[in-house]
Order: C-alpha cells, then sequence, then structure tokens
C-alpha cells in the first residue's frame, strides 16, 4: 500500500506490481491478484463479485449491471464504464484514472480511500452514495451529472468541472472544492455548508447565492 496526499486528505492505495499478478479476461466469479488489458466485459451482469488486488486496463464495462459485492485494493486506468449500474457495492482502497462514467448510475455505493483522477463522470447520477473515509477526485469532469442525497463529508473536489452538476440534499460539509470549476453548478445554499474554497472561487459563490436568494441585483 502507498499513501497519497490530496490537499489536506491523505489516501491509502494499493502498490500493485504486474508482474505478482496472474493475467485473466474471465470475469464471471470475480478477480483475485488478477492482471486485466482490454477486456470486452460490455453489459456484463455481476452479483455479489468481489474484485481484489487486481490491476485492470483499457476494459469496456459500459453499459454493465454490478449489484453488491466490493471491489478492494485495485488500480483501474482508462476503463469505460459509461452507462454502467452500480448498486450495492463497496469499493475501498482503489485508484481509478483515465476512467469514463459518462451517464453511468451509482446507488448505495460506499466508497473508502479511492482517488478517481481524470475520469469523466458527465451525465452520471449519483444517489445516496457514501465516503466511509477519505475520498478525492481530480482533474475530473463531473458537468450535468446528478447528485442527491450523497453523504461525502471531507471529500476533496480539487480542479473538477462541476458545470451543470444538480446537486440535492447533499451532506459535503468539510469538503474542498479549491480549484474546481463552480460556475454553472446547480445547488441550494444548503448543500454548500462548510465546504472550503479559494478567493478566486468568490464570484462564482456570488452567482450562485443571487441565484438561490432569487435577488435582484440593479446597477442603478
Amino acid at each position: 500500500m502507498r499513501t497519497t496526499t490530496i490537499g489536506d486528505l491523505k489516501i491509502l492505495l494499493p502498490d500493485l506490481d504486474p508482474d505478482d499478478l496472474d493475467t485473466t479476461t474471465d470475469l464471471a466469479d470475480g478477480l483475485t491478484e488478477a492482471l486485466v488489458n482490454g477486456a470486452a466485459w460490455r453489459g456484463s451482469h455481476l452479483e455479489d463479485a468481489s474484485i481484489r488486488s487486481s490491476l485492470i486496463a483499457g476494459a469496456d464495462l459500459s453499459e454493465s449491471t454490478w449489484e453488491a459485492g466490493s471491489l478492494y485494493g485495485c488500480e483501474i486506468t482508462r476503463t469505460d464504464f459509461s452507462g454502467a449500474t452500480l448498486t450495492g457495492i463497496t469499493v475501498e482502497r482503489c485508484a481509478i484514472t483515465g476512467s469514463r462514467f459518462t451517464g453511468a448510475r451509482l446507488t448505495d455505493v460506499r466508497l473508502k480511500d479511492v482517488l478517481f483522477d481524470g475520469c469523466r463522470f458527465d451525465y452520471a447520477t449519483l444517489q445516496r452514495v457514501a465516503a466511509a473515509g477519505s475520498v478525492a477526485f481530480t482533474d475530473c469532469t463531473l458537468t450535468n451529472g446528478a447528485w442527491s442525497s450523497c453523504r461525502l463529508p471531507r471529500l476533496v473536489l480539487r480542479s473538477c468541472d462541476l458545470a451543470g452538476l444538480e446537486l440535492d440534499s447533499c451532506h459535503l460539509d468539510g469538503t474542498d472544492l479549491r480549484g474546481s470549476r463552480l460556475h454553472g453548478l446547480k445547488t441550494s445554499l444548503d448543500n454548500l455548508r462548510g465546504v472550503t474554497l479559494g478567493e478566486d472561487q468568490l464570484p462564482d459563490l456570488t452567482q450562485l447565492t443571487v441565484a438561490a436568494l432569487n435577488l435582484a441585483v440593479r446597477k442603478d
């Protein structure tokens, strides 16, 4: 394991050696200490599947369905989860980079020590997603998504694009939004209670406040 620090957040992540892993593309019964390259798993249906200590690169899991089960100690890169439905799974100690979750639906997903770096979550729906530990999104596109009833305290959203993202009944207390694009964020102010911003984000916050309170701003 290795520790990555982003802002004030420390995330415990795997440190896998490909030479210690077994090459496979068989997902049927889950994976343990597997090395996967370019697997075609589009439309797969997984139930109670466990993927542990594995390195997955360039896989296609688009339009797949995964119910229950877990993802633990994995590194996932350049993998396509577009249109996937992930329900009731636990993701712990995972680094997910350069991957696509466009239009994906994540429901009742539990996150702990997870880093999403350079991923696309545009048009994705997150419902009742909860952080039980350190979680960070860095250089991610979250545009036009919808997050509802999510409990993500102390989340780090660093250098992310949030334009058009809708937040509804989310708990983000202690979240670090510095360096992220807030322009066009769709949210009530309650969802931003206790977050950390940079001075350069104050104009965007002012626009959000004016919109949220339906204020009339006049020049004369």
